[in-house]
């Protein structure tokens, strides 16, 4: 398997599959999964010919369960590691949900000023900020949160089930047909990582304010929400977002869920094609 170790002596697990000299297109992933959430788009893009990478974020998957750094900045700087490590040019990152936050620290702190993006997308993405503040009064509410870390810390194993065959896929939604290897694998992802890392990254993907980063961000920008998203309301997230951003795009899909990229990858991936050869 292969590891970076970044700059305060984390090691990062990362995948790094096709041409060396083809374009690359960098994931990241939500919480509290790992880079195993992208197979879909990384088998699609890797038959399109292109490279493509993803990490596990420290804490999460196969990188080191270690004690601290579980917050924005971090996941930016671990990012970075690898992209320095892989020596990464003109990529396209693409983000989803906590990891999307991640793409917007890391492109407007790390990419642009090293001339290493191209374009970045943000799917179901938790900027510019999740948190019901007197200033953002279309948040979510902190007792919210609250909940996820009392489930979490009580019994994380059936905590990580309910999510995922419920709301972060829409499973819970009349009608739906859920897939018990969907929501098997959610839960496989989130149990080989810390729950410490995931316990505090909680605050870092609710309580982070990216507004400037999205406003420091001039490549293209692709803003892609599910409007059923009941894990990252839309109102509160993708449509504030792509008004921050200085050259950006929003694509919605009624009754999409949060989790649409793995149950709608037939809509979404040629639609992140087709941002990327724009």
């Amino acid at each position: 398997m292969a590891f970076v170790t970044t700059r305060d002596g984390v090691e990062i697990f990362y995948k790094d599959w096709g041409p060396k000299d083809a374009r690359p297109i960098m994931f990241h992933h939500g919480w509290p999964l790992c880079a195993d959430d992208w197979d879909a788009q990384m088998l699609f893009f890797l038959q399109k010919g292109y490279r493509v990478v993803a990490h596990d974020r420290r804490g999460h998957g196969r990188s080191a369960q270690v004690s601290d750094g579980h917050d924005m900045d971090h996941y930016a700087a671990d990012a970075l590691a690898v992209a320095e490590h892989l020596d990464l040019r003109d990529t396209v990152h693409i983000g989803h949900s906590t990891g999307g936050g991640e793409v917007a620290r890391y492109v407007a702190r790390y990419g642009e000023p090293q001339g290493r993006v191209a374009k970045a997308v943000l799917v179901s993405a938790v900027p510019p900020l999740m948190l019901k503040t007197e200033a953002n009064p279309g948040g979510t509410p902190m007792a919210v949160f609250d909940g996820f870390r009392t489930a979490l810390a009580a019994n994380r194993a059936q905590f990580y089930l309910d999510v995922a065959s419920g709301p972060f896929y829409g499973f819970n939604r009349p009608g739906a047909q859920p897939s018990q290897g969907v929501i098997q694998n959610w839960w496989r992802q989130g149990m080989i990582g810390s729950a410490k890392a995931h316990y505090e990254g909680i605050k870092a993907f609710s309580e982070t304010d990216q507004t400037e980063d999205l406003r420091a961000i001039s490549v293209p920008v692709l803003v892609l929400h599910g409007e059923d998203d009941q894990v990252v309301p839309i109102d509160a997230a993708g449509r504030l977002s792509v008004k921050l951003v200085q050259n950006g795009r929003l694509k919605t899909y009624p009754d999409y869920p949060h989790g649409m990229l793995t149950v709608h990858p037939d809509v979404i991936n040629p639609d992140l094609l087709a941002f990327v050869e724009s």
